[in-house]
């Protein structure tokens, strides 16, 4: 889901008072200092800002509907880890943002990386072009707000009756998948 769907609101106006896209950028260089293999762009958040991170959104449910339809399989894998053609699409989208500092709301930084993947450019254009992508965004929509999912990340358990929202530890999420999966039906849950 479009967390950055308008990043001069979300940055530009949320961070005003604490100093804007440059006290942002310095947030998300102290976020990945717990992460040493990721290698974070120098100048992200300060060059090649993006709009919006809607576009992204829309081409990967493009690729979606393309994988549903059959045009793409997905069951191929791209590497010796077992990586899906999907998945390493994402994957390549957030490379180019967070460590190449490119504009991945640029659609043509997004057909950029879909030819490099040797994905069908013509059928993305076709579904893009046919509303097919942007119905199946707008469906995630509605189920965020179905499930009322507030953030990243937000976990819906137990048919919807439960919801974990932001920095749970993987100790809660086990628990509350140990005691879904074990509960009998006439029993409440204790989670």
């Amino acid at each position: 889901m479009p967390i950055f769907a308008c990043t001069e609101h979300r940055i530009g106006e949320g961070w005003k008072n604490k100093g804007g896209y440059e006290t942002f950028a310095n947030h998300t260089h102290s976020v990945c200092t717990a992460y040493p293999y990721l290698n974070l762009h120098k100048d992200v958040w300060q060059v090649n800002v993006p709009k919006t991170s809607a576009t992204s959104h829309l081409f990967i449910k493009a690729i979606q509907c393309l994988i549903n339809e059959g045009v793409i399989n997905n069951d191929a894998k791209t590497d010796v880890q077992g990586i899906s053609i999907f998945e390493e699409f994402v994957w390549r989208v957030r490379l180019a943002f967070f460590q190449d500092a490119r504009d991945i709301g640029n659609r043509a930084v997004l057909m950029e990386i879909a030819y490099s993947l040797q994905l069908p450019i013509a059928e993305i254009e076709r579904v893009l072009n046919d509303g097919s992508a942007l119905a199946a965004l707008f469906r995630d929509v509605e189920l965020r707000d179905e499930f009322r999912v507030e953030g990243s990340p937000t976990y819906i358990l137990n048919e919807g009756r439960q919801k974990l929202y932001g920095n749970v530890g993987y100790r809660i999420i086990e628990a509350n998948l140990h005691e879904i999966l074990k509960q009998p039906k006439v029993e409440a849950s204790w989670c």
